[in-house]
């Protein structure tokens, strides 16, 4: 048997006023069978709710940062290249209703976003914590209808400055690559770091650092 949507439910409760109407039923047994309806409307209605806060919940509780964003103006399209954008970076993106949304948040370390879920606002995330910032952050620039709000890492909670900081980073991917770098350096360079000065290490790692940029 094929789960019903609310809205399909609802179409199906307006139809059947119809259909019963035309037939000349008992306006009683209309009324009967609308409220029955109704209350399987409420039912499904009350169970994806619950469904979205479970899922919420789970995001919040196993993320590693959260971006809030406003989006209002944006096409379809425009919408589609901040999934795929995201998708790209390893985060993720979701329209979600505020108040669901609060719900959600409610015992998780990212709990100070609520404050900024007000109007139309979407919600990016990742567990790499730079990865959503520098989705966010880049597609901003081309578009300037997608306002970042705000956002939060862990327990702590980030501006809109703070959110462009994060973007400014490298990502774990980039960090992995850097390290690589060193553990494949010649077993010389390796013995030399391993007896050199902190400052001396910290320049040395900085000069790999720069010479992977470049």
């Amino acid at each position: 048997m094929i789960p019903l949507s609310a809205d399909s439910l609802r179409g199906i409760v307006a139809g059947d006023r119809l259909s019963k109407r035309a037939a000349g039923f008992p306006a009683a047994n209309r009324n009967q069978r609308d409220n029955r309806l109704k209350v399987r409307v409420l039912t499904v209605d009350r169970v994806e709710k619950k469904e979205m806060v479970a899922q919420l919940h789970d995001i919040f509780s196993k993320t590693s940062v959260v971006v809030i964003a406003q989006y209002s103006g944006l096409t379809v399209a425009q919408m589609q290249t901040l999934r795929k954008q995201m998708k790209q970076a390893g985060a993720q993106v979701q329209v979600a209703k505020n108040r669901l949304a609060r719900i959600a948040l409610d015992g998780t370390s990212v709990a100070s976003v609520g404050a900024l879920m007000k109007g139309p606002t979407l919600i990016a995330w990742s567990h790499d914590p730079v990865a959503a910032p520098k989705a966010a952050v880049a597609f901003a620039k081309d578009f300037d209808k997608f306002v970042i709000l705000g956002g939060a890492m862990g327990a702590t909670a980030l501006n809109v400055d703070g959110i462009k900081t994060l973007a400014t980073m490298p990502s774990l991917d980039e960090l992995r690559a850097k390290l690589l770098g060193l553990l494949v350096a010649p077993a010389t360079k390796l013995a030399q770091l391993a007896t050199a000065p902190a400052a001396k290490l910290a320049r040395v790692v900085g000069a790999y650092a720069v010479k992977d940029a470049a």
